[in-house]
């Protein structure tokens, strides 16, 4: 029924799923023993030099589902001992080479590493090559190529490097927790935390303390998941798992366009604030624009802030495809309104584990946002929101110019002609999945990217516009 794009990501909802359900048993204890039992079948258990070196890798997975090292802050985790299969990475000569008098490849090499061997087939030396593929340029039969590992052809930020024993390894000063590597790795060795264990003992104790109530907060691109159920039921099996309310975060985009709208005017120049990976970003590789991003809290966060304004007895666990959002949550600043975050995944993995079929429900009803508030889900939708908001407001002399970067690799090129004072447009909406956020590494699949869907779904929005989604929930902005 569910939809995954590979075996990997399979595995890791089964993993989900085991843990949850031993959550509700209380035999958390049993994980480590049980789940490699419960989900050892497969094309998985043939992929191993020896079925207890997989279980060993899959009690690593079940660590990690439930809350992985507690002392390590960033969100992605390596499984040391699963990172043994790909190739190391580096320039390397194939038998292509025709072993030519030219020698033009050793001619270009700022190191000296190239050698021939009697046959004058040209060999690397890795350990003096500095990878800078001048030699596969001028190769006349393309015989050099530059094989790279899948984690690190997937992070654009070159987080990722080969440490001890090849294994693959994260530098947390690049990182910026989008979760790329975690889908792109083809044997699972990279995987977020989950809080899914944190996000059940919430839900648990507000049965047994009614002091509080549990509120989920979902993200737009929910409009391109659970393809096999309608929104509404999605919306009712999150009740019946003991949420109190459902709110959109669309509605805390629409208060971020309104108010990066009013911020914009006042400044002249911004960067949006809403994708924390893009935030983060900035931060780490290029601190000097750290004060042009919008000093507005993301939508999850400023919907989250205005639930519990509202109603202070409340907890919040944001659900969405977003890993660096996990990230997000651990921030000074968003720490005191979001009690959780999920992805897409974990969010099916606890349905599962209750045996809710969601197709069987009645449809629950989710209306608390605009158009514009819901097209955040895609790139271009956050700078079409704060065109709207700037025509609601009569800002009629600011002549807003959007550069709406899809994916990590378009935001640096902008923010780049932005340091070099290059960059004509004044607001830079920056996204570090390609699509946007219905591009996220938590979604249940990465096939739907269509940001029509997404607007079909905005156009379902009973508010149209953004003033009438913040006049109805009585919302004021800063």
């Amino acid at each position: 029924m569910h939809l995954f794009d590979t075996y990997v990501q399979k595995l890791k909802y089964k993993v989900l799923r085991e843990v949850a359900k031993h959550a509700y048993e209380d035999t958390l204890g049993d994980c480590y023993l049980d789940i490699p039992k419960v989900i050892s079948p497969g094309p998985v258990s043939t992929m191993r030099c020896c079925v207890y070196k997989e279980r060993a890798i899959v009690a690593e997975r079940v660590k990690i589902a439930m809350g992985g090292d507690k002392k390590d802050k960033n969100i992605v985790e390596v499984i040391g001992i699963a990172c043994d299969e790909c190739p190391v990475s580096g320039y390397t000569v194939g038998r292509e080479c025709r072993g030519c008098l030219a020698h033009r490849c050793s001619s270009v090499c700022p190191r000296d590493a190239i050698t021939f061997d009697d046959n004058h087939h040209a060999h690397i030396d890795q350990d003096k090559c500095v990878n800078c593929g001048k030699c596969a340029t001028v190769c006349p039969y393309s015989a050099i190529q530059n094989h790279v590992r899948p984690c690190e052809r997937a992070c654009k930020v070159k987080a990722i490097s080969q440490g001890e024993n090849q294994v693959a390894k994260i530098d947390e000063g690049k990182c910026i927790g989008c979760g790329a590597c975690v889908y792109q790795c083809p044997f699972g060795a990279i995987q977020d935390k989950s809080f899914l264990l944190d996000a059940i003992n919430i839900i648990k104790d507000s049965k047994q303390n009614t002091a509080y109530k549990v509120y989920a907060v979902v993200a737009p691109s929910i409009s391109s998941q659970f393809v096999y159920a309608k929104i509404g039921q999605v919306i009712t099996g999150l009740k019946e798992l003991g949420f109190f309310n459902v709110i959109e975060a669309a509605l805390g985009a629409d208060m971020v366009a309104y108010m990066e709208a009013q911020e914009l005017v006042e400044k002249g120049f911004l960067t949006s604030s809403c994708c924390p990976a893009f935030v983060s970003y900035i931060d780490k590789s290029f601190p000097a624009l750290k004060p042009l991003v919008s000093h507005n809290l993301s939508p999850m966060a400023e919907v989250a802030r205005f639930v519990k304004k509202t109603d202070p007895t409340a907890k919040v666990i944001f659900i969405g495809p977003c890993t660096a959002k996990k990230q997000e949550a651990q921030l000074d600043s968003v720490k005191p309104y979001i009690d959780c975050v999920l992805t897409f995944e974990e969010l099916q993995a606890w349905i599962d584990s209750k045996d809710l079929d969601l197709p069987t429900l009645e449809e629950g009803v989710l209306d608390n946002a605009s158009f514009y508030g819901r097209i955040f889900a895609r790139s271009g939708g956050l700078s079409d929101a704060v065109a709207q908001a700037l025509k609601e407001q009569n800002n009629t002399d600011f002549v807003l110019s959007p550069i709406a970067c899809d994916g990590i690799e378009a935001c640096r090129v902008a923010l780049l002609k932005k340091q070099r004072n290059l960059l004509k447009e004044n607001f830079v909406e920056g996204m570090a999945c390609v699509g946007g956020c219905i591009g996220g590494a938590g979604c249940l699949t990465h096939g739907t990217k269509d940001k029509n869907e997404v607007d079909k779904y905005g156009r379902e929005a009973y508010e149209k516009t953004i003033s009438a989604a913040l006049a109805q929930c009585s919302y004021e902005s800063k």
